[in-house]
């Protein structure tokens, strides 16, 4: 196996643990300690971390140590904005187009979330990422899918993130959403999309506020 391939394997694994919680914000690491997990040497694990590094990911400090970055509730609430002046513009898009198959799929899901059906935070994430791709896709925007995914890992680092254990309001809000653009209605789906982000935010700031 070459090097770069090493490298690379250790910085899909390493950032996987960080966004996904197993390796927690403000973790303090070593390049012995990583390297010894990874069961790689230290020459592609520095490949591994630098490009973390670059992604804002983790910092070097200047004893050597590496930490672990944590994302700042103003840099989540800055992706929330975001993320509603792009994905508002794609729901009142995506209307003008027919339904896709994906969307619909995604749409008959959270009907099922919206009615309660039981679902954990792990798993509600890869549907509300199904859902939110399959709009980008549905506005037929090449791009949007990419910066989703970046912007989610991003969001995903912040502990707000993973505060609840109920997710009904999300799937009727995406309900609303999905149903707006079947009916072909651009400023319905504008508005629904953009309400949606209203609430993810008013909800983050409610579980910071205590």
């Amino acid at each position: 196996m070459s090097g770069e391939t090493l490298s690379q394997s250790a910085y899909r694994r390493l950032k996987e643990d960080i966004v996904e919680g197993r390796i927690p914000a403000e973790s303090v690491l070593s390049e012995r300690g990583l390297a010894d997990s990874l069961g790689i040497s230290r020459t592609p694990l520095r490949t591994a971390v630098s490009r973390l590094e670059a992604e804002g990911v983790l910092d070097r400090l200047p004893n050597g140590v590496i930490l672990v970055r944590s994302i700042t509730v103003e840099q989540l609430m800055e992706i929330v904005k975001m993320r509603q002046l792009l994905e508002s513009a794609a729901a009142g898009r995506a209307a003008g187009f027919p339904m896709t198959p994906d969307l619909a799929a995604s749409r008959d899901e959270m009907q099922a979330l919206a009615e309660g059906e039981a679902v954990v935070f792990d798993r509600f994430w890869e549907k509300d990422e199904v859902f939110h791709m399959a709009v980008a896709r549905a506005a037929r925007l090449a791009l949007l899918p990419d910066i989703l995914v970046e912007q989610r890992a991003i969001a995903r680092r912040c502990s707000l993130t993973r505060t609840y254990d109920s997710f009904r309001d999300q799937a009727r809000e995406h309900v609303a959403i999905a149903d707006a653009i079947a009916d072909g209605d651009a400023p319905r789906a504008h508005a629904a999309m953009w309400h949606h982000f209203d609430n993810v935010r008013a909800r983050f700031l409610q579980t910071f506020g205590g």
